[in-house]
């Protein structure tokens, strides 16, 4: 399958929305962020709310990119250490303040919650995705 522009962004927001909520529901509370636990979930649910909203401009990145490969896909381990980039502009700009909601940020409690998130949405989109959406991967990784 090669994915389309708008296959890749439907599927990151939908993963990102149901994967990395469950993830970032049961990791918040045990993150060290201060305050009580309503602080723990604004800050986590902040951070995967802007990498969605990201997430879109990077596909447009990555597509871009993709064109000048013969397969005009990625390998699979490059989608894994995209999280490197990604996280640290996430980071820069939770630093920098200009993310809206969000205090300052914690880098502990950033990594174990990005890189959970991250992981967890990759490896179901390796898999498990296939499963409940059969026709996913041959309309180019659209889910509407």
């Amino acid at each position: 399958m090669v994915p389309t522009l708008l296959g890749r962004i439907q599927t990151r927001l939908f993963l990102l929305a149901v994967v990395g909520g469950v993830v970032t529901l049961v990791l918040a509370p045990v993150l060290p962020i201060p305050g009580g636990w309503g602080d723990h979930y604004r800050e986590t649910f902040i951070v995967l709310a802007t990498v969605a909203v990201l997430g879109v401009a990077w596909e447009c990145v990555y597509h871009l990119l993709m064109q000048w490969r013969w397969e005009k896909d990625w390998p699979t381990l490059f989608a894994l250490v995209t999280l490197v980039p990604e996280g640290l502009l996430v980071w820069l700009l939770l630093r920098a303040g200009h993310v809206p909601g969000a205090g300052p940020p914690v880098l502990a409690a950033f990594l174990w919650h990005f890189t959970a998130v991250w992981i967890a949405v990759w490896l179901v989109a390796q898999g498990p995705m296939r499963v409940p959406f059969i026709r996913w991967r041959f309309h180019g990784g659209r889910l509407l």
